[in-house]
This record gives C-alpha cells, structure tokens and sequence, in this order.
C-alpha cells in the first residue's frame, strides 16, 4: 500500500509516521516497546480504505533516539499529541498495544471529544493483578536486578538472545511470522543509534507509570466515548483476565478475545483484528428496568 512519509517535530527531535490515504476518522496505531511501526505491517492492508497513521515513539524504530532523553510514558503521550496535531486529525480511532496503552488511554481521558473510538489490543494501564510482566521486562524493569542485567546485556549476546525468545517464541503465534518479523524488529537495537537506551528507560518507567495511572478508574468509568477491547487470548502475560478488568473499568466497552492469538494479534489474526476495528462502535444500552450498564462479550473466529 503506498504511504506518505512524515517528520513530525516534537522540539528538537523528529517523529517518523507514515500517513495511508483514506476516509476519516483517522486510526491511529501505536506500537509498545520493543517494537516498532512494522508491528503493524500485515494489519494495515486490511484496514484499507481508511486513513491510516503508524508512528515511532521517540527512541524508537525511524524516530531520533536522543542521548540522555526521558523515555517516559508522559513523554509518549506527548509524541501522541504532536502526531495529531501536525498531521491535523481532527477525530481518531486510537489503537493501542503493549506499552503505549498509558499515552493512549492518558489522551483520551484527556480529549474524549477528539476520540472517534478507543482500541485496546493486549495492553495495560493501572495496576492489574491478573497480569504478569514478560520475562524480558521483569528483568529490565525490577530495581537492582535491572543494574545487573544492563551490565551485562552486552555480554554473551544476552540481549539478543532474550529478545529472541521472548518475542519470537512467546510473542508470536506461527513460524513464518516469526521469521520475518522477529529480525525485522531487532534490526533498530543493532543500529546506530540503537533502541535499547529507550528500551532500558521505559522499563525503569514502567512501575511508576502503572502505579500512577491506578487513580484514573473514575474517569475511565465516565468514559463516554466507544472501547474495543481486542485481546489476543493465548498471551500467558497481558492476559484475559487483564482484558476482562479493562471491560470492567470501561461500561460501555465491548470485549473479544482471540482464542489462539498470542500477545501480538496484529501479526497473529491481523484479518480479524482489523474486522473487529472496523466494525460500527456498538455502545452499551441501559436497562431500562434497572437503570443499569451492560455491555457485550464476544469471541475472534
């Protein structure tokens, strides 16, 4: 599909997104780490006809990597709003995954009145019990323990090796996927500059970030506008019982799990992820014998 490449000034850094030609409102998709606007190479085709913006976080992908920057979640949802704003969308879909559930979630509570919908694809925001951290990020991100391992991720191909693993064998559902997205993926740690400084930010980030957005549970259940929750259901991490917690803080969402999907369903099932982002926004009814909110469940083919 062509695209239309874009630098989006965010201070004195440069922002890389790529803008698909189509109707609004515009979706707008967000990668995690460790990932980038290629996380979304098999989903884009089938949301065709639509205008379509992918980005890369700063530190990420085609974006700057600046040395000694804040790689932050706040700083994310600032990249977010730059996109938006140079790009001029008036209305978006935010699609969200992974680790850039906070910036998209932050926005929208912020701007639900530019918010056409909000997509969670296996993410999180506050504090979940349900789930539980990858293997990677528990050792980047746990204090003391993530010193340790920066020292020697350099050694024994360590990081390569645990990216490897983590993304290919437990992220990702097929063989084939795995072996053309996994490389195509890891190229920006062994680039000049590399990924990894936003990577190791992100994790020392990531406690502060998830304890600090457990207050927000008021206004996400005020949150007027359409949810999707879309989760791969096979993630062992970012888990069912994450997704049915959001459906809980969001009334009026509406809830599909993948049932072979893994923590990546825009690779796993992009034909069906994209169905279900394009169905009509469905909002929750009110009973009117008991004045309650209900909401749908429903199952990926």
């Amino acid at each position: 599909m062509e695209y239309r490449e874009h630098v989006v000034p965010r201070g004195h850094y440069r922002i890389y997104a790529r803008e698909f030609a189509g109707e609004e409102p515009a979706i707008v998709l967000m990668h995690g780490f460790p990932d980038n606007v290629h996380l979304y190479d098999r989903l884009v085709p089938h949301l065709s006809g639509r205008r379509v913006v992918v980005f890369d976080f700063l530190g990420w992908g085609a974006s700057d990597k600046p040395e000694g920057y804040p790689y932050t979640a706040d700083n994310q949802t600032r990249d977010l709003d730059a996109v938006i704003g140079h790009l001029g969308l008036k209305s978006v879909v935010l699609v969200a995954h992974d680790a850039s559930g906070p910036p998209a979630i932050d926005w929208a509570l912020a701007h639900p009145d530019r918010v056409a919908a909000l997509v969670l694809l296996n993410t999180y925001y506050g504090r979940t019990p349900a789930a539980r951290p990858p293997e990677a990020i528990l050792l980047f991100s746990t204090p003391v323990l993530r010193n340790v391992a920066r020292l020697v991720s350099g050694r024994f191909d360590l990081f390569r090796r645990m990216y490897w693993w983590q993304v290919g064998t437990r992220f990702i559902r097929d063989e084939e996927v795995r072996k053309e997205f996994v490389p195509l993926l890891y190229e920006q740690f062994d680039s000049t500059p590399s990924t990894k400084p936003a990577f190791f930010s992100l994790n020392a980030d990531l406690r502060g970030t998830m304890r600090s957005r457990s207050g927000a549970e008021p206004e996400m259940r005020a949150f007027g506008r359409p949810v999707r929750i879309i989760f791969g259901e096979a993630d062992p991490y970012l888990n069912a019982g994450v997704a049915r917690h959001f459906h809980r803080l969001f009334p009026d969402s509406e809830l599909f799990l993948l049932p072979t999907a893994r923590h990546f369903p825009q690779l796993d099932e992009p034909e069906e992820v994209a169905h279900l982002i394009l169905l009509t926004p469905l909002a929750g009814r009110t009973d009117s014998a008991t004045g309650t909110s209900t909401a749908s469940e429903g199952r990926g083919t």
